[in-house]
């Protein structure tokens, strides 16, 4: 069964909603990437899982046991879980061990064990030797680390991570996101991670839930987000995805036949016939030998990475631009034939109920 389940949540403030009936369910030892961007709700129900928040309406669960919902709530210190903060929270007159021994002397534990844990998540986040140290003694990174080990060292069932990286420089980012996914495999516990950084997200999850204005867009792991998205907003956030809009004219076994400036073709999918989008990467784009799905003139170009990324303008089709890599510069109005190597059809106006898709559903049947 799922670990972790939301039904309907819903959460306002002043009469607007933070977060709109949002119900997911994410199995036992996933790394949940809470994306969007700022104001979209995603901290609001970071703040709900974690009991710093009650919902207004909906209900939350942990391993099938109802922790907020109609019969009332369980409060942080019941619901067997650890946050970590953007700002670390550490007290900074204490040692690292003493930050860490804290909560556990708050559980009471034996002094005996409570070295042995200590021990133990130090040398799991890599900063055995560092016991003695205070936190304006060590890097941004190694705070983080501290952080976390403060929630492992309890045991918890679920780890918390809000914005945990804004803090960080680009290098140190790439570190602690590899240490992350480290920990997570290692530990076995839940993760759920707040981020506005979709690399982050896609570059650290099994499972990540985009979210925008208060409503859960989708939900999936990363590989379903970005090959198969949802809904146009989805299409277009994930690694900056475009669409054009399309006439879909009939739907079989995985497959859409779609009317495209002016030409037919078969794209996957599954949108029912009717109004649709084509969804797609600038790398599903090359020029073509030959007549491809559509044509169009070459608006701009820059070099990047040895290839040139191209701004195309598209004929016959109701979209400004679109991006492919050519390998050769043209000159600004080149007409060229496009050739499509991928893309997802959806309809053009999907469904507002967001679900697990693809391995995400097969995960947590």
């Amino acid at each position: 069964m799922p670990h972790l389940v939301a039904r309907n949540l819903t959460k306002s403030f002043d009469g607007v909603r933070a977060v709109d009936q949002v119900s997911f369910a994410i199995p036992d030892g996933a790394f949940l990437a809470l994306l969007g961007p700022s104001g979209c709700g995603k901290t609001t129900l970071l703040r709900m899982i974690a009991g710093l928040e009650d919902p207004d309406a909906g209900e939350l669960l942990f391993d099938d046991v109802a922790v907020a919902g109609p019969r009332g709530t369980l409060p942080p210190e019941a619901r067997r879980l650890g946050m970590v903060f953007q700002s670390y929270a550490l007290w900074p007159h204490m040692t690292v061990r003493g930050n860490i021994e804290f909560g556990l002397k708050v559980q009471k534990l034996p002094a005996a064990e409570r070295r042995r844990r200590i021990e133990e998540v130090l040398e799991v986040v890599g900063l055995s030797g560092h016991a003695a140290r205070r936190p304006h003694e060590l890097s941004g990174g190694q705070r983080q680390r501290v952080a976390l080990a403060r929630s492992l060292a309890l045991r918890p069932g679920l780890i918390l991570l809000d914005e945990p990286l804004a803090n960080l420089d680009a290098h140190l980012r790439e570190t602690m996101l590899a240490e992350f996914r480290r920990i997570h495999s290692m530990t076995g516990a839940t993760f759920v991670f707040v981020t506005h950084d979709q690399e982050e997200a896609m570059a650290v999850a099994t499972h990540v839930a985009v979210m925008n204005r208060g409503r859960l867009e989708q939900v999936g792991t990363p590989e379903d987000l970005y090959r198969r998205p949802q809904t146009e907003s989805v299409a277009r956030f994930i690694g900056r995805g475009r669409t054009l809009p399309v006439e879909v004219m009939a739907s079989q076994d995985g497959l859409c036949t779609i009317a495209l400036a002016g030409g037919v073709l078969k794209v996957a999918g599954l949108a029912p016939p009717g109004p649709g989008w084509l969804c797609f990467h600038a790398s599903d784009l090359s020029r073509a030998p030959q007549r491809g799905p559509f044509a169009g003139e070459v608006v701009n170009q820059l070099f990047q990475n040895g290839v040139y990324a191209t701004e195309l303008a598209p004929l016959g089709v109701d979209v400004e631009t679109v991006s492919l890599a050519l390998p050769e510069r043209l000159a600004p109005g080149t007409r060229i034939e496009v050739g499509l190597s991928g893309g997802w059809v959806i309809a053009r106006a999907p469904s507002a109920a967001p679900a697990l898709t693809g391995a995400a559903a097969r995960s947590s049947a």
